[in-house]
């Protein structure tokens, strides 16, 4: 497999270096050329591509940076993220790769599948949808929200998968044995979830209690999903559409097997080739992959974010974003989010302190609707407080989010 994944990484780099001129500069830049990797330990011979380095790109290069191999008429879609970068969805070249967190769970023909993720302007729905089609499974497509509704469909037309946040299921669930429909009634028997963690107690109490099959998947906008869980496995299986590194977050440095540091990830997809991606999240990868890993690698577990940026309700919020605000709103003097978790459910609440005398009418509306427009992330209370309060030296971002 090592040879395999050799020759598959030097064809890469050459396809990138011939056909996207941001690679080509980067190798430049690094004073390499595409003959210098020849090997999976080669890559740490050009540099890790962070996010700010694409919105970057993006930015002097639009709209995606010199990084498409491809023209645009020939992609599918193309969504926008937080930066704001333009994320092209490339023509797959490894469905079953990509199929494979789906075909553990075991969705296939005759399953019919609550798709609770949303469908416009992030990846995710319709990333959920395509792949449950593959697999011949019928997909109810209800986005997120209208939990009677989601009831209602599951139970009449007998769901038997569910796609979503694993709290949304909990909170399904609950309302469920309220309306008399338990365990012994409920139509659920898979369910693959992403977009947050995933507790040992919900993995009880779907897998136990409701006898569910079920997954945790990790992805990103830029990939899509390229991990799972699986039974007996510890962490991650990776699947064989990208290759993970394990960097030291400030030099870029490859750390060995088991030691945390950033997953850095490489996609084969020569369409939109990122190379040396570093997706700001800590991981591990496992010295020797356990016995049930179908795949080549496996990361150990996700122990947060290398920066700042936390994931909410399946969005990043990066203090910069929430910082912003206070450029639409000159009387505030300091503010903070606070982020919380009752009930398995994120709760949002953003601190503001204003100058003496300043007018507070409109502010709390106004700052929902900004965090709505710029990074689609619902604020449940806006709180005015007294001086003081928010210490000079709090974060921005405070998560007191508890995972159990």
């Amino acid at each position: 497999m090592s040879e395999n994944l050799d020759g598959r990484l030097q064809q890469l780099v050459a396809d990138a270096h011939e056909r996207t001129p941001a690679m080509r500069e980067r190798m430049v830049a690094a004073g390499i050329t595409p003959g210098d990797i020849q090997s999976a330990e080669d890559l740490p011979k050009l540099p890790v591509l962070q996010k700010d380095e694409l919105v970057a790109l993006h930015a002097t290069n639009p709209p995606f940076g010199g990084m498409l191999a491809i023209d645009i008429a020939d992609l599918p879609r193309v969504y926008i993220s937080p930066g704001p970068i333009f994320d092209p969805q490339p023509p797959s070249t490894n469905r079953e790769a990509a199929l494979a967190p789906f075909r553990y769970v075991g969705f296939g023909p005759g399953d019919r599948v609550l798709n609770t993720f949303a469908y416009h302007i992030t990846p995710a729905g319709l990333l959920f949808d395509e792949a449950l089609r593959a697999c011949g499974a019928t997909v109810l497509p209800t986005g997120p929200g209208n939990s009677d509704l989601q009831i209602l469909m599951a139970t009449k037309l007998g769901a038997s998968g569910f796609i979503g946040q694993p709290s949304y299921l909990m909170t399904l669930l609950e309302k469920m044995t309220e309306l008399g429909i338990g365990a012994d009634r409920s139509p659920f028997r898979k369910a693959l979830f992403s977009a947050e963690p995933y507790t040992p107690t919900q993995r009880a109490k779907f897998e136990d209690e409701f006898g569910m099959k079920t997954t945790s998947a990790y992805g990103t906008a830029d990939f899509g999903l390229f991990a799972y869980t699986a039974a007996g496995v510890r962490g991650f299986c990776v699947c064989e559409s990208v290759h993970i590194e394990i960097v030291d977050p400030e030099s870029g440095t490859a750390l060995p097997a088991e030691e945390v540091g950033e997953i850095v990830v490489t996609t084969f997809n020569t369409a939109y080739p990122l190379i040396r991606f570093g997706t700001g999240d800590l991981g591990a990868l496992a010295a020797i992959p356990d016995d049930g890993n179908p795949g080549v690698q496996q990361i150990t577990g996700l122990f947060g974010r290398s920066g700042e940026a936390i994931k909410v309700r399946g969005m990043f919020l990066h203090p910069n974003q929430l910082l912003a605000a206070r450029g639409h709103y000159p009387q505030i003097v300091r503010l903070r989010a606070i982020i919380t978790r009752p009930e398995n459910a994120d709760v949002v609440v953003v601190q503001v302190e204003l100058s003496a005398g300043a007018n507070e009418e409109g502010l709390s509306a106004g700052l929902q609707r900004l965090a709505q427009q710029a990074i689609r992330l619902r604020i449940d209370r806006v709180e005015i407080v007294a001086p003081g309060v928010i210490p000079p030296d709090s974060k921005p971002i405070v998560d007191e989010r508890n995972w159990d």
